[in-house]
């Protein structure tokens, strides 16, 4: 998840950008102009590629031809070894003996004392740039003005990115503590620079003038609008009582999202039912949640979720229905304070609704009109699919109540159940998860980036210190050409207290560090007793972390990307690695394809490198690595039985994903429905005394589903939890698996005749699309990947279009 984030991100979701399964922009300050967040992915609606187009291959496994680099077999076996054999990866991690090296090899973090002097040391840093960038008067000191900003959010980026990785993900509490205290403490500073309007000022005299900007690259033009965009929107350009009340309403704006989804409850916590009406259910769990002679039934529980699959009586899941559709009157209220809240935030910017504010900044759509144009469009190619679904749900009803003329809302999970348990293969899931070991998981990504990209996977001992938990797996990344090219720690085993959700965490971003910087900071090195003791310039400049030579004496601070799942450990004494059931073999492609995209975009420009491009763009390469996971040839690469190493016959993944997908055009309107309600509820309806979200939530079930709407007294709304970190831009996982679907279909030609393995593919994917980050239009980006001139200029056309691709390939 871009922790999902993304999220599908640069910074702590407090400070803007995007929060990946899950994430979203919480922009409360000025800091966003010179921060942009981590491309964390947090929790997000599941993201299934909707292709049935491969259905149609052989079921046997395609042989895929053999592109090996020279040095990679031994590369390769070792990958599979580390992560399906605990003990030979004891072996190869054995650990060094002497000093600690520091978390992530970052000279500070040696102890968790070091976080709060690498954040002071940071300071003083960005604090010498805020002046130097203040202080310009020459033509040339504005030329520089773009490259000081950036290493200013790089300065704190560094600080912030790790701190809040470090903080929910590291086991000792001491360290969590401290990195937090380092969090806050740059966090301060930040709040320093929502007072300044001299940063503001000095960017748009650059950029006003010719002489400047004739000498900056592309690179540096966009970092330069992009910061523009952000001081803008952040109020700077407003009088110092607009701004202090900016201040005020982003603050409280924070602390109300926080409340809304911490606090989040329905109405009626529980029912208490007799056992006789939940007949149906599995009595072992009906007998688990017995208790004097009634069965507690969590309303919001997964017990509850099953109840409505299950249970008999439809006046039962009527109840549960409505319950579990109810959210208390506090939590609506503070959903409504919220969207109050950040209509007036808009008001003062000059916006017409907070819609517009969050949309027109690194947003491919742009505005509230052009997503109701996406939304549109791709709720009309999705209709009859579902409307085609809801008569087989009704047809099944009617198989136990012949007279039966329409569906409750109650009705739709478990006639839905009962037509999945009719159809299922025979086939479970230990049946295919013995041909996908983690190891041998790992290996077939590598293998496929090798032959995509000319990248590889390539194990690396981590030295004393360098890791959180002895568990974690680092890998480098290598180019056939470019050699060592990122850093990548795998965190992908469960233990307890650890958090659930998948996540792709960026530590540190792309950036190239000039001979003059190097000379800087190696001169503030010696005479700064907080400083750690550094090899030369390069390693000062880096913290001590890895960095690239290039031929013009710069070098470049190398991509260090953390991924972290919760899958499970080989069962101890067991000859079985850990497996993976064919959704964790999902979740890890995403995963690595927010990793793929931090890796390759490696631009001169922290503000625009990997994963920092436009927040509806971000989820496209890890969606569409989700097609890679299910495709026969990709699956040929490395899916073999961990015992007998035969091939996986690919007739599992097709009843696989026929299972998984047989509702398939019905989920994706649910969806469509929650992403209109995000743009209705931060629309000028907003504005209006009478505002309402239980009946703007109504209103468009009645409009766009295909089943009956909710029934009145309900209040789902309360419960839509991605309100307080999305602002407007849910729509944007659905707009990436349209245009992964695309991608998918026009340039892997849905995988047919090994197409999902074509170098050529994958050249003109990374130099159309993922090279860029950030730097280019992401609709040029679009339309040179896709060879459609239709794209270039975006606009609501453009959304429109993408739109009517729907999510799905058509057999």
């Amino acid at each position: 998840m871009l922790s999902s984030s993304i999220r599908r991100s640069s910074l702590p979701s407090q400070l803007g950008g995007w929060i990946c399964s899950g994430c979203r922009s919480r922009s409360s300050s000025l800091a966003s102009v010179v921060l942009r967040q981590r491309q964390q992915r947090q929790w997000a609606p599941p993201t299934n590629p909707s292709t049935y187009r491969f259905l149609t291959h052989s079921s046997q496994p395609i042989a895929p031809r053999q592109h090996i680099p020279p040095g990679a077999r031994s590369d390769d076996h070792t990958l599979r070894s580390i992560f399906d054999s605990p003990e030979a990866w004891k072996s190869f991690s054995a650990v060094h003996t002497g000093v600690s090296i520091g978390l992530f090899r970052n000279a500070f973090l040696t102890t968790p004392d070091g976080f709060l002097t690498f954040a002071r040391v940071s300071l003083k840093r960005a604090r010498a740039i805020v002046d130097k960038v203040l202080e310009a008067s020459t033509t040339e000191e504005y030329r520089a003005i773009v490259r000081h900003l950036d290493r200013l959010s790089d300065i704190l980026c560094r600080v912030l990115d790790m701190a809040d990785f470090v903080r929910v993900t590291h086991p000792w509490q001491q360290v969590q503590l401290q990195a937090s205290n380092a969090w806050d403490l740059v966090y301060e500073y930040m709040n320093e620079l929502n007072t300044m309007t001299g940063l503001n000022d000095q960017l748009c005299k650059a950029m006003g003038d010719p002489e400047v900007t004739k000498v900056w690259s592309e690179e540096e033009k966009s970092v330069a609008e992009v910061l523009r965009l952000d001081f803008s929107k952040s109020a700077v350009n407003l009088g110092e009582h607009h701004r202090r009340r900016f201040v005020e309403l982003s603050s409280e704006i924070s602390s109300v999202a926080s409340q809304f989804v911490q606090d989040m409850a329905p109405e009626e916590p529980v029912l208490r039912l007799p056992s006789t009406w939940v007949r149906g259910m599995d009595p072992v769990t009906a007998q688990a949640l017995t208790r004097g002679g009634k069965v507690h039934l969590e309303t919001l529980g997964a017990e509850a979720s099953m109840a409505l699959r299950t249970v008999r009586d439809p006046d039962t899941r009527e109840l549960i229905y409505r319950a579990s559709r109810t959210a208390s009157k506090r939590t609506v209220r503070l959903l409504e304070h919220l969207m109050k809240r950040r209509a007036e935030l808009a008001n003062i910017s000059g916006f017409e609704s907070y819609g517009h504010l969050a949309l027109r900044d690194r947003m491919m759509a742009k505005s509230p009109e052009a997503v109701d144009r996406f939304l549109r469009a791709l709720a009309g190619s999705v209709r009859p699919r579902a409307q085609q679904e809801v008569a087989d749900i009704l047809a099944e009803k009617r198989k136990f109540l012949p007279a039966a003329t329409h569906l409750e809302p109650w009705d739709k999970d478990y006639y839905s159940n009962s037509i999945r348990h009719s159809e299922r293969a025979v086939t479970r899931e230990d049946d295919i998860s013995c041909y996908f070991s983690l190891g041998v998981v790992m290996q077939g990504l590598s293998r496929l980036f090798s032959r995509l990209y000319g990248v590889r996977l390539r194990p690396a001992a981590p030295l004393r210190g360098e890791t959180w938990h002895s568990d974690v797996r680092r890998l480098d990344v290598v180019s056939d050409t470019e050699g060592h090219i990122a850093v990548l720690y795998c965190d992908l085993f469960y233990r307890p207290g650890k958090s659930p959700n998948p996540a792709h965490f960026t530590l540190r971003c792309s950036r190239e560090i000039s001979e003059a910087e190097m000379a800087e900071v190696w001169k503030v090195s010696k005479e700064d007793a907080d400083m750690p003791g550094f090899r030369g310039p390069e390693s000062a400049a880096n913290d001590g972390m890895h960095y690239q030579k290039l031929p013009n004496g710069s070098i470049k601070q190398l991509p260090t990307i953390a991924l972290v799942c919760d899958f499970p450990q080989r069962v101890a004494n067991s000859e079985e690695p850990a497996l993976l059931s064919f959704y964790q073999l999902e979740t890890l492609f995403h995963e690595m394809g927010h990793a793929i995209h931090s890796i390759l975009a490696r631009t001169s420009f922290q503000n625009v490198s990997g994963t920092r491009c436009a927040t509806d763009l971000a989820e496209l390469p890890s969606t569409l690595m989700e097609y890679f996971a299910a495709d026969p040839s990709v699956l040929a690469l490395f899916a073999r039985h961990y015992a007998t190493d035969e091939p996986l016959p690919y007739k599992l993944v097709v009843e696989k994903l026929r299972q998984a997908r047989r509702f398939e055009a019905t989920d994706t309107e649910n969806q469509i429905i929650m992403a209109m309600l995000d743009q209705a509820l931060h629309s000028p309806l907003a504005h209006q005394r009478e505002f309402n979200s239980t009946q703007i939530y109504h209103d468009i079930q009645k409009q766009f589903s295909s089943f009956l709407p909710d029934p009145e007294g309900t209040s789902w709304q309360g419960f839509f939890g991605h309100l307080s970190g999305y602002g407007s831009a849910y729509y944007s996982y659905l707009f990436d698996r349209a245009l992964a679907q695309r991608v998918w279909d026009v340039v892997f030609k849905s995988g047919a005749d090994g197409g999902a393995l074509e170098r050529e593919n994958g050249e003109r994917l990374k130099e159309n699309l993922l090279k860029w980050g950030g730097v280019r239009d992401p609709w040029k980006c679009l339309s040179g990947v896709l060879k459609d001139g239709r794209l270039a200029e975006g606009g609501e056309e453009a959304m429109a279009l993408v739109g009517s691709w729907g999510t799905r390939s058509q057999v």
